[in-house]
């Protein structure tokens, strides 16, 4: 143990879940860094932001928080809890699609299950909203933009640690489909077993 571990308050089990989400490896056109994460949620917490870039253009961006109460947490049904926030600028057309919703949950859901990996208590709203600009802005084309929240437990491993590497790369994979994308090999699929992905955007994202 090295000395900034020695002075560390958090458990080794937090600790080792974060190590790992610091080494996972993910997708190339994934740009991602640790930003402050929520003080209030749980005893200890970790935060990731990250975008899908093609060229200087966010296709997507999103937050993932990791949450960990060693005492547990009733809501839970563990001690681990994974927190989300993903969203992306549609077309108009697209964000009318009535089974958008329900294939946006889809994508996470079937991240997860393609890894194989064990979670519970999963909870969460896909928002889709749209934009219709007047006056001084009227010239601007109107926008949409879908958002996905989540939260879930990861069902812990060895040493109560979960593989949160392999969730972040379930995370990283729902994060590309939302931009448009095409999947990983392990990616999400539709109820059918076809891929489900949305158009990937072109042009400038309103300022």
């Amino acid at each position: 143990m090295n000395a900034a571990q020695e002075h560390d308050p958090a458990p080794p089990a937090f600790r080792t879940a974060v190590d790992a989400l610091r080494s996972a490896r993910i997708r190339p056109e994934i740009e991602i860094d640790p930003t402050r994460p929520p003080q209030r949620l749980a005893p200890f917490s970790y935060a990731l932001e990250a975008a899908v870039v093609d060229g200087e253009e966010d296709l997507a961006d999103g937050r993932l928080v990791l949450l960990h109460d060693p005492a547990g947490h009733e809501a839970w049904h563990g001690t681990f809890r994974l927190v989300t926030l993903v969203r992306a600028e549609l077309e108009p057309e697209m964000a009318a699609d009535p089974l958008l919703p329900d294939v946006s949950w889809s994508w996470l859901t079937g991240a997860l299950q393609a890894r194989g990996l064990s979670y519970g208590e999963p909870s969460g709203t896909v928002t889709r909203a749209s934009s219709h600009y007047f006056g001084g802005l009227g010239d601007r084309a109107p926008a949409s933009q879908i958002e996905i929240r989540a939260s879930w437990t990861p069902r812990e491993g060895l040493g109560g640690v979960p593989d949160t590497a392999a969730h972040l790369a379930a995370w990283c994979e729902v994060l590309c489909q939302i931009a448009g994308l095409p999947p990983a090999a392990a990616g999400p699929q539709g109820p059918d077993g076809a891929v489900v992905t949305l158009p990937q955007r072109r042009g400038p994202r309103p300022s």
